[in-house]
């Protein structure tokens, strides 16, 4: 294993809360790896080869991959188990799990269609936001199909049925009411220490509640539209909660640089 190489590749997109999920584990172990930056809807081709489906984010971990936030998290516990991500005791330790489960199935989807129900109307900010990395060229090819990927990120968030941005908003603001609410006093969502349950929860609010100075800080200058959906949570103790946490245990980068 080399500098250049270190046999561990995050398969990614730079601004995505799920993607985000794996960043963040990686990060807290301290496991240096690689980062390959790919273009939603472009990627499929690229991650089918490797797995078989078309999810991000996608660990290689040398010749086996990993697809899937929880999964990955599982998984670099497993092979790297300090620092910790896992409650020791058991009961901690399922609701810990139990909480990553709620924000991935029934949160975070939601918390997405809710950011891209005002994205939608901005495709020369989305190309900034997940084209950025690419070199100029791609990032024009980017913004030129993008109309196509509009359709497609319509039909597939349902943004013809006006109930269900509804939802989403409304699922959004639950997701900070519950942090909010069982929060204890050290910040932690189970039990008195970091773990999976409050990375799991921080990462997949970070779209709404933007935290400074991070990976999931989006560029700046927001459009209007995008401001205003921001705007309407920073008030929310949800997301000083989701802030604090950036602050107190978003690791420095472990990605290594070729």
């Amino acid at each position: 294993m080399t500098t250049s190489d270190p046999g561990v590749e995050l398969l990614q997109f730079p601004y995505s809360h799920f993607n985000e999920k794996a960043r963040w584990a990686l990060d807290w172990k301290r496991v240096p790896h690689l980062r390959t930056h790919l273009l939603p809807g472009t990627h499929a081709g690229t991650v089918r080869k490797r797995t078989g489906q078309t999810m991000v984010p996608v660990v290689r971990l040398g010749e086996e991959h990993v697809p899937g936030s929880a999964r990955i998290i599982d998984e670099l516990e497993r092979r790297y188990p300090e620092p910790p991500l896992y409650p020791k005791d058991p009961e901690l330790r399922r609701r810990a799990l139990e909480i990553q489960e709620r924000f991935d199935e029934e949160f975070g989807p939601r918390i997405r269609q809710a950011l891209f129900s005002v994205l939608i109307d901005e495709p020369g900010y989305v190309c900034r936001m997940f084209a950025s990395p690419h070199p100029w060229p791609v990032r024009a090819f980017y913004r030129a199909i993008f109309p196509i990927g509009r359709i497609q990120i319509r039909r597939a968030y349902h943004f013809d049925d006006p109930q269900e941005v509804t939802r989403a908003h409304a699922a959004t603001r639950a997701a900070l009411d519950f942090v909010a609410t069982e929060a204890g006093p050290t910040g932690a969502l189970a039990g008195d220490e970091f773990s999976v349950a409050d990375l799991a929860a921080a990462a997949l609010l970070a779209p709404a509640a933007n935290p400074p100075d991070s990976p999931m800080t989006r560029p700046e200058p927001m459009p209007k539209s995008v401001r205003r959906w921001t705007e309407q949570w920073q008030d929310h103790p949800g997301v000083a909660w989701v802030h604090a946490s950036y602050r107190r245990h978003r690791s420095p980068s472990a990605e290594v640089r070729t």
